[in-house]
């Protein structure tokens, strides 16, 4: 990890690296829509024991929605139709395009988080810091709250979320 990258994109990169967090992850962004660096901010907020309620998930999603419909998800679109080829570009070519696709597409999610972490710094967010609360009880708290705002989800993903949480 480089010295300049934020607390929050290292927050999510030994999240993800967690074991059954990026099965999870994958399940509750393609079965249930879930923005899985929003999903990350609230956990990351948890992190912090900063509680967040309904409201605030809504200004965190839509605060990102365009970025994340008008590039995080085209670029995703795309890496995934390369990963078997395209006729009539050979496999290897297609391959190579796949490989610097999947690269724009972390860097327009590392671009998201950090605008995430900036917009909404930890010390303005959340109904309030909950010192004395387990990290594991703020996390389950914001992910209800993000399931409040019309996100469908699955409680088996959600508890491996937890169980990293509270690995993490």
């Amino acid at each position: 990890m480089g010295e300049n990258e934020s607390a929050f994109w290292r927050f999510s990169l030994s999240l993800y690296a967690q074991p059954g967090v990026a099965d999870a992850c994958m399940a509750l962004q393609d079965k249930h829509g879930a923005d899985i660096n929003v999903l990350f901010f609230l956990l990351y907020l948890a992190s912090r024991r900063r509680c967040v309620d309904p409201a605030d998930v809504s200004r965190i999603d839509g605060h990102t929605k365009l970025w994340r419909e008008q590039v995080v998800q085209p670029l995703r679109t795309v890496r995934r139709a390369l990963k078997n080829g395209v006729a009539p570009v050979p496999t290897p070519a297609s391959t190579a395009l796949r490989n610097e696709i999947k690269r724009d597409e972390l860097h327009a999610e590392r671009l998201q988080q950090e605008t995430l972490e900036q917009d909404f710094p930890l010390d303005n967010m959340g109904t309030g810091a909950a010192p004395e609360a387990p990290v594991s009880t703020v996390a389950a708290g914001n992910l209800s709250a993000y399931a409040a705002c019309s996100w469908a989800y699955s409680q088996t993903e959600i508890d491996t979320l937890l169980r990293a949480m509270n690995a993490h």
